[in-house]
């Protein structure tokens, strides 16, 4: 899919920096609400709890490094919106987490919000300003390595958690839509386009659920359940 050319963006205009109050404020609470479900799955799953933390920290990194990119462009963040924005899916998060329920948990945040994250990371990286560019092409670098846990752990415990992994794909994987559906006005400000953004989400999580060992068919019957509230 041919990319807008970054030099079309006009960086100093009103119209973006307050576009961009939000978007930016949503990777930043991206990446927090991140730093705190791994904290919680190294809770969860002692045997990696090292590994996690390592993740968690990883995040916190990421966080501050998109914080520099809205100072950058003298932008505030608009980070009452991003956490209404991230309320249902933290919600749900929570809740998995309360029940103990590891493999809900693990597609919350390892699948499907990196699949969301990478997906929004290229998109951006071509119509971002030279700062953000730089720092964003790092984070999407470690985000693969966040999405490799959830695939490995899941695909190790494939026949215990398929059930459990329909189930919170079905309530789950609609939210993304509803998120996307929020932010498509300011996304497009930005020049990312919302249909290019669902087509490297749909790509990602996909190629995920392949390697945890779901069937094309599986995979394609689960992803209806996101298209249909697209």
């Amino acid at each position: 899919m041919p990319q807008l050319e970054a030099i079309s963006v006009n960086y100093e205009s009103e119209t973006y920096k307050d576009a961009y109050s939000r978007i930016n404020a949503i990777v930043i609470e991206g990446e927090q609400e991140a730093y705190e479900n791994y904290i919680q799955l190294s809770e969860m799953l002692p045997d990696h709890k090292d590994e996690l933390i390592g993740l968690s920290k990883m995040e916190g990194r990421h966080k501050k490094g998109f914080q520099a990119c809205g100072r950058n462009l003298k932008v505030t963040p608009d980070m009452e919106f991003a956490q209404a924005f991230f309320e249902p899916l933290h919600k749900n998060f929570k809740k998995a987490a309360d029940q103990g329920n590891v493999v809900t948990c693990l597609l919350i945040q390892s699948l499907i919000i990196e699949c969301f994250a990478i997906a929004a990371y290229n998109i951006y990286i071509p119509v971002a300003d030279p700062f953000a560019r730089k720092i964003t092409e790092g984070v999407v670098k470690d985000e693969y390595s966040h999405l490799n846990f959830g695939e490995v752990w899941l695909k190790k415990h494939f026949e215990s958690s398929k059930a459990e992994l329909q189930q919170a794909n079905r309530q789950n994987l609609p939210l993304v839509w509803k998120m996307l559906n929020q932010v498509e006005a300011d996304a497009r400000t930005l020049e990312m386009e919302k249909e290019a953004l669902i087509e490297d989400f749909m790509i990602a999580y996909g190629e995920a659920l392949s390697n945890i060992g779901f069937t094309t068919g599986e995979i394609m019957r689960m992803s209806v359940y996101g298209l249909a509230a697209a």
